[in-house]
């Protein structure tokens, strides 16, 4: 065992003697001596008792109030305290108190050294536990950031190669990567004022930058044609939501992929079931359709397309309100009327 420390209070010098004799056998041993309560505070505060034997009656503090500041101090109040008393009587007091053990005078040396000996074993094996549980909760709380800031990465990485294949298939019909982010903003902004918990805002942030990714397959021919595509190639445009649908098939343990490509498939489906491409309708259309359905048509409104200048903002407006019940979900839409200071805030941070 390393050294151990015992503080001795008691205000009678034969007493201490006698306690002292009792431990001279055990080597390592460092006996502190205080003659009252108050000496015995004092020199707890420099020295690192394992067990403390305390004598009741005493001059200038006695016994129970040094057992009460003790157990008040969470710097003393786990040291075992012994009670070495002529007074057998007041044991119980003391013990309801916090005290750990109870020897009346005159004391057995024997005795007294081996309780003292067993709750000093006990007492640094709990300090010991207690270094460990400390070191254990601090490694608990590394490899807890350190996982935070992996999933932290995961997830921004996530993000990054959504953003990336949306560009792949924005920058074929000569729009900027703003559009794509502006998309992605607008979208977690709804959700949220929708009442989507944090996790499904995040994953609408993530999975809406797919929504045009079937545009890859589009031809260029009509991907960038100036002014007003024919049936015929409008039908051939129609086509990128199920080419969508086909690129992130198969990717349903992903939730951005299995979302991204909800969105991409339904995000021209119209609310009261003329859209594209299976004619969906009301609540057949997923939440995050509708919700990229509305910010994507305000952003293709409000911004230069090859095909088109900028609408002005009442002109994109009204347009949009023509289409409440119709082409937008009219809840989604009035959310997002009554809060446009909030999407012009996005518009103007990626322009």
């Amino acid at each position: 065992m390393d050294k151990i420390t015992v503080l001795a209070v008691d205000d009678e010098q034969f007493n201490l003697d006698l306690i002292e004799l009792a431990f001279l056998d055990i080597p390592d041993i460092n006996l502190i001596r205080a003659i009252h309560g108050q000496d015995a505070l004092e020199k707890l505060r420099d020295a690192n008792a394992d067990v403390i034997l305390l004598d009741l009656r005493m001059p200038v503090m006695d016994g129970f109030e040094t057992l009460k500041r003790i157990k008040l101090n969470p710097a003393f109040s786990k040291i075992p305290v012994i009670i070495v008393t002529a007074n057998s009587e007041e044991k119980h007091k003391a013990l309801q108190m916090g005290a750990n053990d109870f020897l009346a005078k005159p004391v057995d040396t024997q005795e007294l050294k081996l309780r003292t000996m067993n709750y000093i074993k006990l007492h640094k094996n709990q300090v010991e536990l207690e270094k460990l549980n400390t070191n254990l909760d601090n490694i608990v709380a590394q490899r807890t950031a350190e996982l935070n800031k992996a999933l932290e990465l995961a997830q921004d990485t996530e993000y990054e190669i959504s953003l990336r294949l949306g560009l792949a298939s924005e920058y074929r019909d000569l729009e900027t990567g703003m559009h794509i982010k502006r998309i992605s903003h607008y979208s977690a902004l709804l959700g949220k004022l929708s009442g989507m918990s944090e996790e499904e805002e995040q994953l609408l942030l993530y999975s809406s930058p797919l929504h045009d990714i079937g545009k890859i397959g589009i031809p260029d021919s009509i991907l960038l044609k100036h002014g007003k595509l024919d049936d015929k190639e409008f039908k051939l445009m129609q086509e990128h939501t199920t080419i969508g649908g086909l690129m992130l098939q198969d990717g349903d343990k992903y939730p951005i992929i299995r979302f991204g490509r909800i969105i991409a498939l339904q995000h021209h489906e119209k609310y009261d079931g003329s859209g594209y491409p299976r004619g969906l309708r009301g609540d057949e259309i997923h939440v995050y359709a509708k919700i990229v359905a509305i910010v994507d048509v305000f952003d293709a409104l409000s911004s230069k397309r090859v095909y088109k200048d900028a609408f002005p903002l009442e002109k994109t407006l009204n347009i949009m309100r023509e289409g409440k019940g119709t082409h937008f979900d009219p809840i989604l839409l009035d959310l997002f009327l009554d809060n446009l200071d909030k999407f012009l805030e996005i518009q103007e941070k990626f322009t």
